[in-house]
């Protein structure tokens, strides 16, 4: 047996036209005679066989078969090509497919020899001689065996140098068979790791006519190519230890730091935790650390001294609260709270200027070109400070928008928002319609439309008030009147603001009784803020029940209550009056008793 050291060897069989059957049959011959004497395994000798004429055909690779019986039984299998004979192209096939590490081939840091064995009988159809070239520069090694009708010049022009040891030419295929066992002891050569002095620190490795040396697992071959040294496994950082990583000879293990322990992937690291060990004696909360634990009270409590009990703690004095008006400390705990008449807004901060009762608000806002786009924005300002004086929300007050010019377009209706925020940011995102100014047909949509069940009106059974709030610019160039009367005569309150050019005439038709306290009027867009507070005035529905009351000033009840009103507030400043006079008086008297002190001293 061949036993110098593992090869590479592929058979690169001519099974062109010109090759007869029995001859054929001794090509096969010939390869399993050789094969049945070299020492074949994984790693050991590997073999791979391809053949060809017109193509190539691969019929086992390097790394199909590791027994010579498994060899054999593919080469006795071999149904020949019968074709032409293009020899370059085999050779071209070996080295960029036969030798690749993908079929087979060891890698070249093994130092394992690659043997290209060519077998011929005729003269190639195609170039050998760059092809050829190109493959021994990739370190095959080319046999060029000729029989018959070989041409010695292309056999010469394959094969490694010395030529003398690595071509041959056979008489006849009769002689092939014989002539495989001194080609075996060509491929065998003298066991180098045995005749010399090799000097491989571990193991020497013998190849033919020469030898390479190896490392023991957990070592790598130092630049001499014969010492060893150990592989640093935590080196190339690919260990995955998550705190540190431990080298052992070609190995490594993973450590954890002070106060975590390995897990059970070997990888990643657990803290210990400590307060599961229960003698932490905290009075609210334990919280592990790597090097013990400390102790961590509830919201609203402070830690003691001793590191371990809780107090309550003022939450009004220690935190940025955020109430509009008062903030009230519980333990643990706060809460804001509203002047009376005033509620807590959905924020839990603010308080509501319009108290317990709830509306359902329409504003029909002027887009017409006369706006212009400047002062539509401060429209929308002026809308969204209205928006800041209600409590929004799915059962308080609703709120809608309409947009009016030569057409009219609902921009957002009663149930579509649910927060003062939701609607603010969409009457900022409303764009500007320009064009005419059709302020009855503008009423008609909203009488039909804007206060309708459909689009989110309570039913008039629930007594919520529904206002509506017109704002233009200039002179409707349609009729409001017959549509201003059917609003309020369905139940909707109605309010007018205009601004500039606005008609009074028309702004009064559109307002309800009494209509002083339902029409508003500024000369300029941006001096419109003050009515505002105007509107929140009569806007606000009473405390109670969420009726909505309009009351005139020249009623009975009212000159009532405003005559009460006025003797309790003189009244009282009578009774201040009368103190003011008793103050004054005990000044002066004690001024006198200074004075006298003064005048006896002297």
């Amino acid at each position: 047996k061949c036993r110098t050291g593992p090869l590479d060897i592929v058979f690169v069989i001519d099974s062109s036209r010109s090759v007869r059957p029995f001859e054929f049959e001794t090509m096969r011959r010939f390869m399993t005679d050789i094969i049945g004497n070299l020492d074949v395994g994984p790693n050991a000798t590997r073999v791979g066989v391809i053949q060809y004429s017109s193509q190539v055909q691969n019929i086992f690779s390097l790394k199909t078969f590791f027994t010579r019986a498994d060899m054999e039984r593919a080469i006795n299998s071999i149904i020949p090509l019968a074709q032409g004979t293009m020899t370059g192209l085999a050779i071209q096939y070996a080295m960029n497919v036969a030798f690749t590490t993908q079929e087979g081939a060891r890698p070249p840091h093994k130092r394992v020899p690659r043997i290209a064995i060519v077998v011929t009988d005729g003269r190639p159809q195609d170039r050998v001689t760059e092809v050829a070239t190109q493959a021994r520069n990739a370190g095959i090694e080319i046999y060029a065996v000729g029989i018959q009708r070989a041409d010695m010049n292309s056999l010469r022009a394959m094969a490694s140098p010395p030529l003398e040891e690595h071509v041959f030419l056979v008489e006849s295929f009769e002689l092939i068979q014989q002539f495989a066992k001194q080609f075996q002891d060509k491929l065998c050569g003298v066991d180098m790791c045995v005749e010399r002095e090799h000097g491989c620190q571990h193991s020497c490795v013998s190849t033919p006519g020469s030898f390479y040396c190896e490392c023991n697992p957990g070592y790598r071959l130092n630049v001499d190519g014969k010492t060893c040294s150990p592989i640093d496994a935590c080196a190339d950082g690919r260990h995955g230890c998550q705190h540190h990583c431990v080298s052992l000879r070609g190995s490594y293990s993973c450590r954890c730091r002070a106060g975590y322990y390995l897990s059970q992937n070997k990888r990643s690291c657990t803290m210990i935790d400590y307060c599961s060990f229960g003698n932490h004696s905290c009075q609210h909360e334990c919280v592990s650390i790597p090097n013990g634990h400390y102790c961590r009270c509830r919201s609203g409590f402070t830690l003691q001294p001793d590191g371990r009990s809780c107090r309550a703690t003022d939450l009004c004095n220690g935190v940025d609260h955020g109430c509009e008006f008062k903030c009230v400390s519980t333990e643990g705990s706060y809460h804001c709270v509203c002047p009376e008449g005033q509620q807590l807004q959905a924020d839990g901060k603010t308080c509501s200027k319009c108290g317990a009762g709830h509306v359902d608000l329409v504003m029909v806002i002027d887009g017409s070109k006369s706006v212009r786009p400047q002062n539509f924005e401060l429209v929308k300002q002026f809308v969204n400070r209205i928006v800041d004086l209600l409590e929004v929300s799915p059962h308080g007050t609703r709120v809608g928008l309409v947009q009016y010019s030569s057409r009219v377009r609902t921009e957002f209706p009663l149930n579509k928002y649910h927060s003062a925020d939701e609607i603010k940011k969409a009457v900022m995102d409303v764009e500007y319609m320009e064009k005419g100014t059709m302020t009855g047909l503008a009423l008609k949509h909203m009488v039909e439309h804007s206060f309708s069940e459909l689009e989110g009106a309570r039913p008039l059974s629930h007594n919520i008030p529904r206002i509506g709030l017109v704002f233009t610019d200039g002179r409707s160039q349609d009729d409001i009147s017959e549509w201003a009367r059917r609003a309020k005569e369905s139940g909707i309150v109605m309010f007018a603001v205009g601004v500039g050019k606005a008609v009074e005439e028309e702004l009064r038709a559109i307002a309800s009784e009494p209509v002083e306290q339902h029409f508003s009027y500024s000369a300029d867009f941006t001096t419109m803020t003050h009515l505002v507070e105007n509107f929140s005035l009569n806007i606000c529905p009473e405390e109670g029940k969420g009726e909505m009351e309009i009351r005139s000033p020249c009623e009975c009840e009212a000159l009532v209550q405003f005559q009460t009103n006025t003797v309790a507030i003189l009244q009282s400043l009578t009774e201040k009056n009368i103190l003011w006079a008793r103050s004054l008086a005990q000044m002066t008297a004690r001024l006198e008793d200074l004075e006298k002190q003064v005048a006896n001293k002297k």
